[in-house]
């Protein structure tokens, strides 16, 4: 179910196991982002390696495991584990050929960040029922 505000937009995915790839850029209205959920069945890979021209990624990896190529190397990646890859940078993922591997991308400009966390946090109005 999506709910949408003047400050926000939501969207329900249901269960994420049956979602194969998702991407959130046109259901979220994402202005600085792009997100998606992703799952590669057992032994399949991404069938391209990739860079970008402007945006880094980040990958977190929710299940499984398999081998990521980063500029030339093959790196073991598992659940629980979190990548970062500058614009530039040679990519593929691939799923172990026993498991399954989900993971959620992260798409943002190189760069952009000006603040984050505690120096970009202001307190605003209002009230949940839980404090």
């Amino acid at each position: 179910m999506a709910k949408a505000g003047k400050n926000y937009r939501s969207v329900a995915t249901g269960d994420i196991q049956k979602l194969g790839r998702v991407t959130f850029h046109d259901e979220l209205d994402l202005t600085g982002s792009e997100i998606s959920f992703n799952e590669l069945p057992a032994g399949v890979s991404v069938p391209f390696v990739h860079a970008h021209q402007q945006n880094e990624e980040v990958y977190l990896i929710l299940k499984g495991k398999g081998q990521f190529f980063l500029d030339g190397d093959e790196v073991p990646v598992a659940e629980g584990d979190v990548i970062r890859v500058d614009p530039a940078g040679a990519r593929c993922l691939k799923a172990d050929a026993q498991s399954p591997i989900r993971f959620v991308c992260i798409q943002t400009r190189a760069g952009s960040l000006v603040q984050f966390t505690q120096n970009d946090g202001v307190p605003a109005e209002g009230k949940p029922s839980w404090l």
